[in-house]
C-alpha cells in the first residue's frame, strides 16, 4: 500500500499520469518491457526501498525512486538514431529463432537502451529510426501527425499507365481498403521496374499486400525518407545521430 500512496503523490506533484513500473524501465531507458518485467518477477527491482514484484505497479518515473540491484535508475540522455537496415533484419531486441536484429546494426555506438520507430519487415530495407524518447516516438505514429514514409520498391512486372492508375484505386485485402498517397514510375529495366511509393499511414506490410491484390511480385522495398528525413548516403548496416536540424525537420 506504500508504494501505491508514494506513486500518487508522484502524480498529484507532477500532473503527470502514472505508467506500469516495467514502462518506467523502458522510459528511462534502462531496458525493454519485457526484459523489466524478468527483473521485477526475480525481485530485483524496488520502488522507494521496497521490493516489487508486480511489473503493472503504476509508479511516476521523474518522482518515485526505482532501483534494480541496489542501484538508482535515472533518465538517460535522449538519443535520437537513423539506422540503414538491411535486409533479412528483424526489429525486435531479441529473437526467439536467433535471426539477426538491428541492434546488429548498433555495435558501433555506446547507447542506452533504445527502440525501433515503428517497424520494417525481415524482408525490407533501409530508413529506421530508433530512440530512447517514447513520446517523440509516439508522435512520429500518430497516425493524426500524418507523417509521410516514402518507399522505393522493385517489382517483376512492367506496368503501364492503366495498371498505374489501377495501383493508385487501391484494393480491398481482407476486408482492409489498402491506398497510397502515390504512387510513380521511377524506371524500367529489364523485366522489373522500381516505383515510388507514398503512405501517409502505416498499416501491416501494407505495400506488399497492395500489390499482391494485383498479383505483382515485390523483389525490392527500400524506404528512402520519413517526411523530410532522408536516408542519403548512410551505409547499409550503419548508425548515426540525427543532427538538430533533421529533428527539426520531422517536428515540422
Amino acid at each position: 500500500m506504500a508504494l501505491r500512496q508514494s506513486s500518487e503523490t508522484g502524480r498529484r506533484q507532477t500532473g503527470k499520469p502514472k505508467v506500469s513500473l516495467n514502462r518506467a524501465l523502458s522510459k528511462l531507458g534502462f531496458c525493454s518491457r519485457k526484459q523489466g518485467e524478468l527483473m521485477i518477477a526475480e525481485g530485483r527491482v524496488r520502488v522507494a526501498g521496497k521490493v516489487a514484484r508486480d511489473p503493472s505497479l503504476r509508479v511516476d518515473p521523474d518522482r518515485d525512486r526505482i532501483t534494480v540491484d541496489g542501484v538508482q535508475i535515472a533518465a538517460e540522455r535522449k538519443v535520437y538514431l537513423m539506422v540503414n537496415k538491411p535486409r533479412g533484419l528483424v526489429t525486435t531486441r531479441d529473437d526467439p529463432e536467433g535471426r539477426g536484429t538491428v541492434y546488429d546494426c548498433l555495435t558501433d555506438l555506446e547507447l542506452p537502451f533504445v527502440s525501433p520507430v515503428g517497424r520494417l519487415d525481415k524482408a525490407s530495407e533501409g530508413l529506421l529510426l530508433m530512440t530512447n524518447d517514447t513520446r517523440w516516438a509516439n508522435a512520429l505514429l500518430d497516425p493524426a501527425s500524418h507523417v509521410a514514409k516514402t518507399y522505393h520498391v522493385q517489382i517483376a512486372s512492367m506496368p503501364d499507365e492503366a495498371m498505374l492508375e489501377r495501383f493508385r484505386q487501391g484494393a480491398v485485402v481482407d476486408g482492409e481498403l489498402l491506398t497510397a498517397s502515390s504512387i510513380a514510375l521511377l524506371r524500367r529495366g529489364g523485366r522489373t521496374s522500381w516505383l515510388e511509393i507514398v503512405l501517409d499511414e502505416g498499416r501491416n506490410r501494407q505495400i506488399r499486400r497492395l500489390l499482391g491484390a494485383f498479383d505483382i511480385e515485390v523483389l525490392r522495398l527500400v524506404r528512402v525518407a520519413i517526411g523530410d528525413l532522408q536516408l542519403g548516403d548512410l551505409a547499409k548496416g550503419k548508425a548515426r545521430h540525427l543532427t538538430a536540424e533533421e529533428l527539426a525537420m520531422l517536428a515540422a
